[in-house]
């Protein structure tokens, strides 16, 4: 699946909302509502947040989002691929789109926050993948058993 396939999306089209929509059942249905911390389509719309989508043939496979903390600093948000393309390596395709977007802007740190249930190991072995370490909470974030925070250096 050609690179060209992943674009800024304006989260407003249908299959963007039905992926955030299931993202976010998926998260309630997991973990306990104080410990989910996935935004929905309006909490993505921040000034902060840019999100991207990657499409094939019309069909929204997956999506990712790159929020600013600071000039040095993103946090990865609703990184998400649709239960239908799972293990075509979507995640993969995302993550690395986002790294190079984190080096072009110049931040020297890429950090994110995900579920500790085992429905969060096959993120958690993608990010471990691809350096991820795991840290202390970051930002606004405080600790939680339910959440595992990582981060990475970049540069």
């Amino acid at each position: 699946m050609p690179e060209a396939g992943i674009r800024v999306d304006d989260l407003s089209g249908e299959g963007v909302i039905a992926l955030l929509r299931e993202h976010l059942a998926d998260m309630y249905a997991t973990s306990p509502p104080q410990s989910v911390h996935a935004l929905d389509v309006e909490g993505l719309k921040q000034p902060a947040i840019t999100f991207w989508c990657l499409e094939e043939h019309g069909d929204v496979l997956g999506c990712v989002a790159l929020k600013e903390l600071d000039p040095s600093h993103g946090e990865i948000k609703s990184m998400r691929t649709a239960n239908s393309a799972r293990g075509r390596g979507i995640g993969n395709r995302l993550l690395l789109h986002l790294l190079g977007e984190a080096r072009r802007r110049g931040y020297r740190r890429l950090s994110l926050e995900t579920g500790a249930e085992d429905f969060f190991l096959p993120a958690r072995r993608l990010y471990e993948k691809h350096g991820f370490g795991y840290c202390e909470p970051f930002a606004d974030y405080q600790p939680d058993p339910n959440s595992r925070f990582m981060s990475l250096a970049i540069g």
